[in-house]
């Protein structure tokens, strides 16, 4: 077999008995000396809670959850682990239940183990504390993203962890800083987009949120934060979730590692690796990303994780290790820190202390990962706190973080088309809500919603509003029916549709005055939400075609976690608006847009393809555009986007005028572009405008992208008000890494761009 050479690990020299040490490292230091070989492995082994709940096997446990206590000692006296995670069931759990649980782990480490190292607990809670019964639920970060705000990435994270630290929970598997560049992905709602300005800005405003804005995670409503998943998860050659993706060095540093150099600028404390494969290497075993890119030129220092069983797949998904003790010498010498194991622990831990009795790993390499382990722990006041006091979280699930999860979802949302300004509904019409998605929790807030696919959200969602009921309360239940026409499959698959009754939906779309019809897609991520056509459904597709065919004006809601296409029937649909995955409030908030009590101020954070082989990015190369009609090779070349990124309408109208910029010629790379625009607002109406500044470099060594945007506001103008809005632009922003993967910026004729707006310059350094 072929195997993979990792570089032996090199321990970084000591401090002189000179230099001063901190209480930290002193703590650290002797902690980690008394470890035997043992307890520094368990250290490094990370379990799912169900391996140590009572029920029929590690795999699923009984409910409510109990901690078997003969699994505990197991698992913590006998194997020394370190780390739990996750949730039994893939259910969300009362706070009571994970307080009095966790507790009971904590007080049985501390009291019952030799080294008395307390556990770290970690969870994803992706759009709000996931497995806690009566979480406040934001909306998912592709929302964030649609907002530009942000405030609203802040506010997200902040709550997420007071909440998720009400629960005993110090560690969340949070932000997700993949670029969602493909839009077959099935987890591209939970990224920022597809740019990576954008996605850096909200990661660092996330971090801040998580962490708490002076980077403490002792404090008790702080969390530590986890950057995933590093690098270029999603930029796949299938569009399927853990599959190959060929990226080059230079496109990788100029797209995919920014988002993850601006968070950990922040000080991100903890980072979980790609479950994918780059270049044919799976990342999980590539030292070189991990070691040289990671740790080296990012400047890493915080703990490293592998994701879920990601280990074991070397070996048994991706057959770069023989045996699964080889692939845990592979991960853990590439830069691993903690396994996320989640089962099998005692495997694991058997053959990582055998590998350094036998020389194959470096004890230096264990020692290395298990002081950042400890480093964690005692950040997180875990050694002089392991227990919380559940006095101190009195605003779990309250008014007070319910009101900025509607925030966000109001700014979000985005109006995609309103022909004949048929937007905002007025004069009380007879309204028809139809579709599968018009009457559904579980497809406002997607997956990681009290559960892992979020199939159970309608169990705990109760006392919100589906689009349904918010229009219901907005316009009166006497002038609004609901007839589904199409719906998902209970128990299916979340592509599984049926047809219920869509001629009484047609039949009663013709005696009401508009129609709002509900589409996109039931709840998914990662594996289970693969898909092979990126078309909506046929059912949803049929029901939107004999809608149209009633002559009513139509409002088209798209609900999903993806641009599914709809270039089919758009034609036909008078007002179009995509909610994408707004959370427990985004009925609320839909309404009131519809309503004209808020007016829409969301723009699309990636771009909307019109076709299934236009699947591009806003920042595609010149040569995806082409023309030519001389001689007999004649041929056209188009990119075919139904919305572009940044992209969204409003009531208010918007003019931009006078576009300036500071001097024609700028040499040298010190020197900042200063920008000034005109923005009025020329309607009747207040409202907010996302203004996008973008950069061309019209020619260059490699291939130059079309624009890339540099930075955005977003500024609110009362009606008939005019703003200077000004930019300053740093000419080492454009820079561009060249095909041997070096930082330049070249001389050259520029572009910048607001609106239709652009003015040239020149560099000459």
């Amino acid at each position: 077999m072929k195997y993979i050479l990792i570089p032996v690990f090199i321990i970084l020299s000591c401090k002189s008995k000179s230099e001063q040490v901190s209480n930290e490292d002193f703590t650290i230091n002797h902690i980690l000396k008394d470890l035997t070989l043992e307890e520094k492995v368990g250290q490094m082994a990370q379990i799912n809670l169900t391996v140590i709940a009572k029920g029929p096997s590690k795999w699923r446990s009984s409910y409510p959850l109990k901690i078997d206590l003969k699994r505990l000692k197991k698992a913590i006296l006998d194997f020394k682990v370190g780390s739990i995670i996750n949730t039994i069931n893939g259910r969300a759990l009362k706070p009571t239940s994970w307080r009095e649980n966790i507790k009971l782990i904590q007080k049985y480490a501390v009291d019952s183990t030799r080294s008395k190292v307390p556990i770290i607990y970690g969870v994803d809670g992706i759009h709000g504390a996931t497995y806690a019964d009566g979480a406040t639920m934001f909306p998912h970060q592709i929302n964030l993203a649609a907002s530009w705000n942000n405030e609203n990435a802040y506010n997200m994270a902040k709550v997420c962890a007071y909440e998720t630290r009400a629960i005993g929970i110090p560690w969340n598997f949070s932000p997700v800083l993949d670029l969602g560049i493909d839009p077959r992905f099935p987890r591209q709602f939970e990224t920022f987009g597809e740019d990576p300005l954008l996605a850096g800005r909200l990661s660092r405003s996330m971090i801040r949120g998580f962490q708490g804005d002076n980077n403490d995670i002792s404090n008790k409503y702080n969390v530590a934060a986890c950057l995933k998943h590093f690098v270029g998860y999603q930029s796949v050659i299938s569009g399927k979730d853990r599959t190959p993706a060929y990226i080059p060095d230079n496109v990788l540093s100029e797209y995919h590692i920014e988002p993850f150099r601006e968070a950990i600028k922040d000080g991100a404390k903890t980072v979980m690796i790609s479950s994918g494969l780059i270049n044919g290497i799976p990342v999980h075993a590539n030292y070189d990303l991990i070691v040289r890119v990671l740790r080296r030129k990012l400047g890493f220092e915080g703990v490293i994780l592998s994701d879920w069983e990601d280990i074991n797949k070397l070996h048994t998904r991706d057959k770069v290790a023989e045996n699964k003790k080889e692939a845990v010498k592979i991960a853990i010498n590439a830069g691993i820190d903690m396994s996320m194991i989640p089962y099998e622990y005692e495997q694991f831990c058997k053959f990582l202390i055998e590998l350094v009795k036998e020389g194959e790993v470096p004890i230096e390499r264990i020692d290395e990962a298990v002081s950042r382990i400890l480093k964690l722990k005692y950040d997180l006041g875990l050694f002089d706190n392991p227990i919380i006091d559940s006095n101190n979280y009195k605003d779990f699930g309250s008014k007070k973080h319910r009101e900025l999860a509607y925030k966000a979802a109001s700014e979000s949302i985005t109006l995609l088309k309103n022909k004949n300004k048929i937007l905002p509904i007025k004069n009380n019409p007879s309204i028809l809500v139809t579709g599968p998605n018009a009457n559904s929790m579980r497809t406002l807030n997607g997956a990681w919603t009290y559960s892992w696919q979020g199939d159970l959200a309608d169990e705990f969602t109760s006392n919100y509003n589906t689009i349904y009921e918010a229009v219901s309360n907005s316009f009166g239940t006497s002038n609004v029916k609901f007839i589904p026409g199409v719906a998902y499959k209970n128990g299916g698959n979340y592509y599984e549709m049926n047809e219920i009754n869509i001629k009484k939906a047609v039949d009663e779309g013709r005696k009401s005055d508009i129609i709002i019809l509900c589409i996109g897609e039931n709840s998914y991520t990662e594996k289970p939400g693969d898909l092979n056509d990126l078309n909506i459904h046929k059912l949803q597709l049929k029901l939107a075609l004999e809608l149209s065919k009633t002559g009513k004006p139509i409002v088209l809601i798209i609900n999903s976690g993806r641009p599914r296409l709809i270039t089919d029937f758009e034609p036909f649909m008078s007002a179009i608006i995509n909610v994408y995955l707004p959370g427990n409030h985004g009925g609320d908030a839909l309404a009131d847009i519809l309503s004209g009590k808020i007016n829409p101020s969301g723009k699309l954070p990636y771009t909307y393809p019109a076709f299934p082989n236009s699947l591009l990015p806003y920042y595609y190369k010149p040569s995806e555009v082409q023309n030519n009609n001389q001689g007999a090779y004649n041929y056209t070349g188009e990119v075919n986007n139904l919305y572009d990124f940044g992209y969204g309408l409003s009531y208010s109208h918007f003019e931009y005028s006078d576009l300036n910029i500071n001097k024609d010629i700028f040499q040298s790379t010190s020197d900042t572009i200063q920008i000034n625009v005109n923005l009025k607002n020329v309607s009747n109406i207040d409202g907010y405008e996302i203004i996008q500044l973008y950069s061309s470099d019209l020619f260059a060594q490699i291939t130059p992208d079309i624009k890339r945007l540099r930075d955005f506001k977003r500024v609110f103008l009362k009606s008939g008000e005019t703003k200077s809005i000004n930019f300053s632009l740093p000419i080492d922003k454009l820079a561009y890494y060249n095909a041997q993967n070096k930082k330049i910026i070249e001389n050259g004729s520029f572009s910048i761009s607001i609106n239709d707006l652009n003015r040239t310059f020149l560099v000459k350094q």
